[in-house]
């Protein structure tokens, strides 16, 4: 029985060497699927997908060990720029003996310059690649003793991601973002966004600048958790004795806790990156961190809104398909993007990056109609310190499962990425949250039907804020990002005071 088989592989600069990796897959009955092969970000990797037989693929795979082309590690890399200085008058052989000890130390030269009549006649620079950490003491060492040796760069991460290493050089730089993650793992990542770099550049972007914006998503959480942490936040008291607390934290949606009395209710938990962080937090501004939350609202599958949930030790409430998106781990699940590898592969990115534990304890709201507010279906009520809330069925504009919460005595709607007040993100929130857009085209995975449930969210927020005012106070429009605001003439405005917080360095 044939199975979907995929590796990578390094091979030589040379003409016939893609013939031969070729070759072998044919020989041993091999289909191959997807290749994908770019000489301006890489000279050597190549990414293959095909279909074979499990005992065919093992011919395969021990074909291409044999001869060297199968990359089963992720070896330590170290990039090395520097200075030799050569006695003058020049001898014959110099340069020949400083390029055989880069050889024999298994060091790639990328760049290399001399010219005796220039304005530096004794002076070569030499760019290596040593893709095997421990003996580029071996080059360092033979070199120092011959010559002067000024070393301009060395480089551990490949933080120049040269051409002829960059697939390598990239996996050493996001694996401090994974954890524990190991060589086996990290080469099946390195073909998830291989696949994403062939899909964007078929569309016409820069392959370099994809993989800058997957680091950059992976740099930015590293940066802003612990000490780095920051976030904006609202304490909003209700005339009923109720409060409401929302927390942007510096990337992803916000966190909302709804206090009456001993009653605490969380809607959405933020990533899991920022778990900690947002409880010390809160114990900081006087909300006793997380204690007494008796239920967790997770309003859709997306990590920066469900990824803290199977941190917290109580049960989380979800629609049956944000519950099908966390099983299959790829949010354009249920919708018409659910084939688009941007969708899966992202899913899969920034679920390990920002540390996604999602919720185990999981109740699933009822399938069944019991209402309508607008176009939405009502599918579920509940009460948290006698008030009353209704779960409102989303359309699937922005991710299938989606739902939406209104407490209508009170005056709160809890719209979730469906509306929200774009204008009150910060910059560096409004630029992390461009790197989704590009890797992904769009953040609604279906874009017609975000666009009708903005416009039935609106119309509900000024039925119910019209009601408000009668008694004297608004209507709470809490979006999954940036500030809780009430509408003024047909527009979002930040309601009351926000206030900023920092990690006490």
């Amino acid at each position: 029985m044939e199975e979907k088989h995929s590796f990578i592989a390094r091979m030589p600069d040379e003409p016939g060497s893609l013939l031969k990796a070729a070759d072998i897959i044919r020989r041993h009955n091999g289909n191959i699927t997807r290749i994908q092969f770019n000489r301006r970000i890489d000279k050597n990797t190549v990414f293959f997908e095909m279909t074979a037989t499990a005992s065919d693929y093992r011919l395969i795979r021990e074909g291409l060990s044999e001869i060297g082309y199968l990359q089963s590690n992720i070896p330590p890399v170290n990039i090395l720029l520097f200075h030799i200085y050569l006695p003058t008058p020049h001898r014959p052989g110099a340069l020949y003996d400083v390029l055989t000890a880069c050889a024999e130390a298994g060091a790639d030269v990328s760049e290399i310059d001399f010219d005796d009549t220039g304005r530096h006649p004794d002076r070569l620079t030499l760019r290596l690649n040593v893709v095997d950490s421990p003996r580029v003491e071996e080059v360092i060492d033979f070199i120092k003793s011959r010559y002067r040796l000024e070393i301009l760069e060395y480089d551990s991460l490949g933080g120049a991601l040269d051409e002829t290493i960059f697939y390598i050089c990239f996996a050493q730089k996001i694996r401090p973002f994974l954890g524990e993650a190991n060589d086996e793992f990290l080469l099946s990542l390195l073909g998830d966004l291989n696949h994403v770099v062939q899909e964007l550049t078929n569309r016409g972007e820069d392959p370099k600048l994809v993989f800058n914006q997957i680091e950059r998503i992976g740099t930015f959480l590293t940066e802003t958790t612990g000490e780095g942490f920051y976030a904006d936040y609202q304490q909003i008291e209700t005339p009923d004795g109720s409060s409401l607390t929302c927390i942007q934290p510096p990337g992803g949606g916000s966190v909302f806790i709804f206090d009456a009395g001993s009653d605490r209710l969380m809607i959405d938990t933020g990533y899991g990156i920022y778990h900690d962080d947002i409880e010390r937090m809160l114990h900081e501004i006087g909300k006793s961190g997380y204690k007494g939350i008796s239920r967790i609202i997770c309003t859709h599958a997306d990590a920066d809104h469900c990824g803290a949930a199977g941190l917290h030790p109580v049960s989380s409430y979800l629609h049956h398909g944000t519950d099908a998106i966390i099983e299959c781990n790829n949010r354009g699940y249920g919708s018409r993007s659910q084939d688009l590898i941007l969708e899966a592969v992202y899913t899969v990115i920034i679920n390990l990056f920002s540390r996604c534990t999602p919720p185990e304890e999981r109740h699933i709201f009822p399938k069944n109609e019991i209402g309508r507010r607008g176009i939405f279906p009502v599918i579920d009520t509940f009460s948290i310190g006698g008030f009353s809330f209704e779960v409102l069925e989303s359309l699937g504009g922005h991710i299938y499962g989606q739902v939406f919460l209104l407490a209508a005595d009170i005056g709160l709607l809890f719209t979730s990425d469906a509306l929200m007040n774009f204008k009150s993100l910060t910059p560096e929130r409004q630029e992390y949250n461009s790197i989704a857009d590009f890797l992904v085209t769009s953040v609604n995975v279906d874009s017609d039907l975000a666009r009708q449930e903005r416009h039935a969210l609106m119309a509900l927020a000024e039925e119910i804020d019209s009601d408000m005012k009668k008694m004297g106070t608004r209507c709470l429009i809490c979006g999954g990002h940036g500030a809780v605001s009430v509408l003024e003439e047909g527009k979002l405005v930040a309601y009351g005071d926000i206030r900023h917080y920092r990690h006490p360095a």
